[in-house]
């Protein structure tokens, strides 16, 4: 089976990403946002948000949005204690199927979410989030009838599995890993249109601990107390562990990517960011290149990212 078909035939069958969580119901985004329309939650926040994602991402290059029933929503368990949204374990997209899992935010043992409002911000960022991801430039090879993704947005790596970009250091501040650079910029973009949705729905923050912690991190508002102070819940292992995977996140994407920017682009963020996600699109580094090549000398990129020992001759072709 040739390269094209292997990816086809795991297209068509999404399956094995559900499997993963036995006792969720998930049904795809159009038809959750239709259930949720038929019990009164107004669904029209997330279908704005949607819009303005679409209609910004064209600047960066993005011809096609994440078609929204390649999205799949874990909304019911029959798990005791089940907590869904953005920081539930196992989820996100996965680019061999094109296709995203996501998870209710909140309680999942409902018909509906505990609270509507941060739901529907939750899910508009997951979705934001993973559209950049749906577009971001990608290559595979076969290697003995598996395909091998070979360049994803502006990282690469060999059918070895060699990385053009290291790991960063367990508990670094800063990131010279192309995949915290390309998740944070992804999530700086998702998390600016779920904050627009909720400035121009008037949506605030819910009542509770979690869902104000959630509600913040939804809108890039964490405070520095959030990202130091860790949040407990004695009666739910469940509520703890998403809490905890919100903040490691902050720490070990958000807070590494936006010291980045300001490392290497002081009083320009703005602009890098920019240039950061249309080099993601498009898979060529040139311009990006040459825009930190002015500001720090040649061969900026290669050194600020490239594994000692890779080599690769034509990183655009």
């Amino acid at each position: 089976m040739g390269t094209l078909a292997a990816l086809s035939a795991m297209r068509a069958d999404t399956s094995s990403l559900t499997a993963a969580h036995p006792d969720h119901v998930f049904r795809p985004l159009p038809d959750v946002l239709g259930r949720w329309a038929a019990e009164g939650i107004d669904t029209s926040p997330f279908h704005a948000g949607a819009a303005d994602a679409e209609q910004r991402y064209a600047g960066f290059g993005l011809s096609r949005m994440l078609p929204l029933d390649r999205v799949l929503v874990g909304c019911a368990s029959s798990r005791p204690g089940a907590y869904g949204g953005f920081h539930h374990p196992d989820q996100g997209y996965r680019h061999l199927q094109m296709a995203a899992v996501v998870t209710m935010q909140g309680p999942m043992e409902r018909r509906t979410p505990e609270h509507p409002s941060l739901a529907l911000l939750d899910l508009l960022r997951a979705y934001a989030h993973d559209c950049l991801h749906y577009g971001s430039r990608r290559r595979y090879v076969d290697a003995a009838g598996v395909p091998v993704r070979t360049q994803y947005g502006i990282n690469y790596r060999r059918v070895t599995g060699q990385s053009y970009s290291v790991a960063d250091e367990r508990g670094s501040h800063h990131t010279r890993n192309l995949g915290i650079v390309m998740e944070g910029a992804c999530d700086r973009e998702a998390r600016s249109i779920a904050r627009k949705a909720a400035e121009r729905s008037g949506i605030a923050a819910p009542p509770g601990a979690l869902g104000a912690l959630a509600f913040r991190d939804v809108t890039g508002t964490l405070t520095e107390d959030d990202r130091l102070r860790a949040v407990s819940f004695p009666d739910s292992v469940e509520r703890t562990r998403y809490a905890a995977a919100l903040r490691n996140y902050e720490a070990g994407v958000n807070r590494r990517y936006a010291h980045f920017l300001g490392e290497f682009a002081p009083g320009e963020e703005h602009e890098c960011h920019g240039r950061l996600l249309a080099a993601i699109i498009s898979g060529d580094t040139t311009g990006l290149g040459a825009w930190l090549d002015d500001r720090h000398g040649p061969g900026t990129f290669a050194g600020l990212f490239r594994t000692p020992g890779y080599f690769e001759p034509d990183l655009t072709a």
